[in-house]
Order: structure tokens, then C-alpha cells, then sequence
């Protein structure tokens, strides 16, 4: 493990942190500095119960039972309670990556020191991370406001050595998982429940990672794109940096610097008038397009790096007006609106690159040789890998429709507005996923154009993403299993090495 472990304090978090933490699993500290912060707040929820101060969820029960006043010798049993009542998520578990960013955001809000639980309940969430414990979430059940109440009661229950966890790849009651780890199980005390309960990190875990790997993709469907121009021998003067400049969308500049670095050197690429005039748009709007994702997806990063740093349990404790608020920071409509968003915007660039897909494979298009196989016919070549993208840009339309929009009250009405960003969240991951099978199979088309028309005629970058592929997966000289080639190629994008080539590729 490395000497030297990101640190938390409640304000420098961003997504490529969370996903360090949570998919390279860098081990976390506390900053010294929030100690203080979180003593303050606990003092004040002492005080509190010594002056029999009702206050919600610390003297009073939850939700509907905002008005039931707690006896001080039930605040432990009312703390753990909740989480039993709460843990109701049902479906299929969050994949581990976005539990693990779930309790690295957690523990980044409450060491903010406006929630007024002890500083061992943010060490409990550390060795969770250190240790390799990862909570098992049911990724169904949130409506969004009031928190990610029942996946994170999933996660708080692990804490008291109850739900479940993984250890390592082994799925396993929580307190058997603590006890693989060396981890003593920890006692709530008033208002640490509810803290840990009260929040936005289950939606907010999954817009960290997404932006994370949009982000990534984003830079494979500017260079994949570049290569599909070669093959289809397109006409790069429409990438032109003085075209960007008259409509100056900050995403265009780059996608259309992209797009130009990368052809530099092609000998397959055109004027216009040798072939044709102008391209379809599919290639000639690429920066119009791409960059308009870009642009969106900037806006989606930044409301999610804000997020990641904000408190968002309810009450808060302010010192300075001696004050527990109750109001709505565990709302989750910043985030939601955002994850709506992000659909959308990962949905175009994958409904862009089937349609590059399509001009490679057909000949009317292309000028190649139909599905891009040579002895068509005995061989259907790669005709059916654009039906197979053509099903899932269909499925994005009907996943980028926005959850952000619905609403169903909940509490017997008290809690009458909800989100449902977490439904937003599971939705613009999928998205996610369909688009970057889709551009894994633009990348094999590409790749297998090219060899139709010769490698050695492609850009210098063009080039090493030709090898990149062909290191693992073969030309195509005749019909074999195409899902096998997909999923080859979809590990690829997943290796380090593809990070590394892409960072090369664009880094100028």
C-alpha cells in the first residue's frame, strides 16, 4: 500500500480521487485539521441532550415522527433502528467500485464538522476502505431527498457489524467481514444514525465515477473518430481551428484540436473536391458534436466536484449561531438534474459514432468492400456489429429519458418532493456502458477498414491505436464469434494501457 494516502477534509475531493479511492483503492487518513471541527459539533449535540433541546432525529424520531420525543435512555436504540428500518433497497448490488466511493464520500461530509458524530465513526468508515471491507448495497430503493436513505442505512449497517460486506471476493454477513479484518464493530450514539443516512453520496458515488470515465471515453471517441475520417477519406479542413473560433464553444475548440493532431500525417484523408465536397455530417460535425457533449460534461463535473465537498445530512449543527437547522441539504435535485444530463449527453456521442459505424460498413457509403470483408457472401463480415450498436443508442434514448422530473411523495406526505437522482445515476451509467460498447465496435470497424485499405497509410497516431488493437485481436479474414472481438476489445479500453495511450495520443 502506498506511504502516502489521500487525505480528507472535507474540501479538496474531486472525481479522480473518488476514483483512486474507490476503483485503484489508494488507502485514506483523516487531515488533522478536522478533529477540532468534529469535536465542536459533537460538544453541541451533548449539550443539547443535557438541556432536553428537541431537536430532530437526536430528541425526536424521523420523517412523520418528527413530532415523537425520544426519552434519553432510547437514543442508541433509536440510532440503530433507524438503520435496520431504513436498510429496504432491494435488486441487484451497486457494483463494489461506487460502495466504496459511497463511504469515501460519506466520511468526506461529516468531517465538515456540521453533524455532530464522533470522530470514530469517520475512522470506522476509513478502516472500512483501508481494510478492504466493502459494504454489499442494494442499488434499488432511493427516492433521492432525504438522502440515499436506504443505500446508505445498507452501508451504515455494516459499520455495527450487521448487513453485508465483501471481503475481498467474498460476499459475507457484515460482522463476519469485520472480523476478517481485524475491525471492531461500533455503537452509535445520538444523531450518528441519522448522519450517516442523511445524504446525497449514493447518486453523487455514481456522477464521481461517470464523469471520471466520460471523461476518458470522451478523449477515445475524438481519436477514433479522427481514424474513422481516414478510412472513410474524409475531409479534415472542416476541423478547422478558424471555424471553432466564430462559434467559440469551448468543447468544439478542443474535439476539433483533437481531431486535427490526430490526422496530422494521414495519407488517406482528402480536400474538398477530390472525392466529394463536403462530408456527411457524422464526420463533418464531429466537433460540432463531440464538443457539445464536452461542453455539458464540463458543466455535469462541475456541479458533481461541488457536491463531493458539501454536508448534506440533516440537522446541521452551527456553532456560531449556537443552531440545529433543519432544512433540505440532503435534497438530491442538483445532482439529479445533472445525471439526467449526463445520459443525454453520453447517448450523442454514442448515436454519433453508430452512424460513423454504418458509413464504414456499407459500401454505398464507404467505397470498401461490403460489412468490410473481403468474399462477402460466404463471409457477412461485421454487418451485424452495427445492428448490435444500433440496439444500444436505441436503449439510450429510452434511458436518457429524465428521472429528474418525476416525483412521488413519501413520510405520509411530510417528505412531499423527492428526486429520484439515484434512479438518474443507475441510468446514466448504463448509458455509459452502451457507449463505450459503441465505441468499441467504431474502433474495430476502423481498425479493420484500415487494414482493408492499408495501415501504413494511416496518421502516425491513427497508427498506434491500429496496433493497439491488432496486438490482441486479428484481422478479419473470415466469419468467426463477433461478441468474442467486443468483448476483447472492451477489456482493452479497460486496460492501463489504454489510459496511457490516449493520455500520449492527446496530451499535445
Amino acid at each position: 500500500m502506498s506511504q502516502h494516502p489521500i487525505r480528507i477534509d472535507g474540501r479538496s475531493m474531486t472525481p479522480e480521487l473518488v476514483y483512486q479511492v474507490a476503483v485503484r483503492k489508494k488507502p485514506v487518513a483523516l487531515d488533522p485539521e478536522v478533529a477540532t471541527k468534529m469535536a465542536t459539533s459533537r460538544r453541541m449535540v451533548e449539550r443539547y441532550l443535557s438541556e432536553e433541546r428537541v431537536v430532530y432525529g437526536v430528541t425526536t424520531g424521523f420523517g412523520r415522527f418528527s413530532d415523537v420525543v425520544i426519552p434519553q435512555e432510547s437514543r442508541q436504540t433509536l440510532q440503530l433502528n433507524l438503520l435496520r428500518s431504513h436498510a429496504a433497497g432491494v435488486g441487484a448490488p451497486f457494483d463494489p467500485a461506487i460502495s466504496r466511493a459511497m463511504v469515501l464520500l460519506r466520511a468526506n461530509a461529516l468531517v465538515q464538522g456540521y453533524s455532530g458524530v464522533r470522530r470514530e465513526v469517520v475512522e470506522a468508515l476509513i478502516l472500512l476502505l483501508n481494510q478492504g471491507v466493502t459494504p454489499v448495497i442494494p442499488s434499488q430503493g432511493s427516492v433521492g431527498a432525504s438522502g440515499d436513505l436506504a443505500p446508505l442505512a445498507h452501508l451504515a449497517l455494516v459499520l455495527v457489524g450487521e448487513g453485508e460486506a465483501w471481503w475481498g471476493e467474498h460476499r459475507m454477513p457484515g460482522g463476519q467481514a469485520l472480523a476478517a479484518a481485524g475491525i471492531t464493530p461500533i455503537r452509535l450514539d445520538a444523531k450518528e444514525g441519522l448522519a450517516l443516512i442523511n445524504g446525497t453520496q449514493a447518486m453523487t458515488a455514481m456522477g464521481a465515477l461517470g464523469v471520471h470515465r466520460a471523461e476518458f471515453l470522451a478523449n477515445w471517441a475524438d481519436a477514433v473518430g479522427a481514424m474513422t475520417t481516414e478510412v472513410l477519406r474524409g475531409i479534415p479542413g472542416a476541423f478547422s481551428d478558424a471555424v471553432a473560433k466564430v462559434r467559440p464553444h469551448p468543447g468544439h475548440a478542443r474535439s476539433a484540436a483533437n481531431l486535427r493532431h490526430m490526422l496530422q500525417g494521414s495519407q488517406l484523408t482528402t480536400i474538398a473536391g477530390d472525392l466529394r465536397v463536403q462530408d456527411a455530417y457524422s464526420i463533418r460535425c464531429m466537433p460540432q458534436v463531440h464538443g457539445a457533449s464536452r461542453d455539458g460534461l464540463a458543466h455535469i463535473a462541475s456541479v458533481v466536484g461541488r457536491e463531493l465537498n458539501s454536508v448534506t445530512d440533516n440537522p446541521l449543527l452551527f456553532e456560531s449561531l449556537d443552531s440545529a437547522i433543519s432544512a433540505g441539504n440532503f435534497h438530491g435535485q442538483p445532482v439529479a438534474l445533472v445525471l439526467d444530463y449526463l445520459a443525454i449527453v453520453l447517448a450523442e456521442w454514442a448515436n454519433i459514432s453508430e452512424r460513423r459505424i454504418e458509413r464504414m460498413v456499407n459500401p454505398a457509403l464507404s467505397g470498401l468492400p461490403a460489412f468490410l470483408v473481403e468474399q462477402g457472401g460466404i463471409n457477412s463480415g461485421l454487418m451485424i456489429a452495427q445492428y448490435t450498436a444500433a440496439s444500444l443508442v436505441s436503449e439510450n434514448k429510452v434511458l436518457a429519458h429524465p428521472s429528474s422530473v418525476d416525483s412521488i411523495p413519501t413520510s405520509a406526505n411530510q417528505e412531499d418532493h423527492v428526486s429520484m437522482g439515484t434512479t438518474a445515476g443507475r441510468k446514466a451509467l448504463q448509458v455509459l456502458e452502451n457507449m463505450r460498447t459503441v465505441l468499441a465496435i467504431e474502433i474495430l470497424c476502423a481498425t479493420q477498414a484500415a487494414d482493408l485499405l492499408g495501415p501504413a497509410l494511416l496518421s502516425p497516431r491513427s497508427r498506434q491505436i491500429y496496433d493497439f488493437v491488432r496486438q490482441q485481436i486479428p484481422t478479419w479474414d473470415q466469419d468467426r464469434v463477433l461478441s468474442y472481438d467486443i468483448e476483447e476489445m472492451l477489456r482493452r479500453l479497460e486496460s492501463d494501457e489504454a489510459f496511457a495511450l490516449i493520455h500520449s495520443l492527446l496530451e499535445a
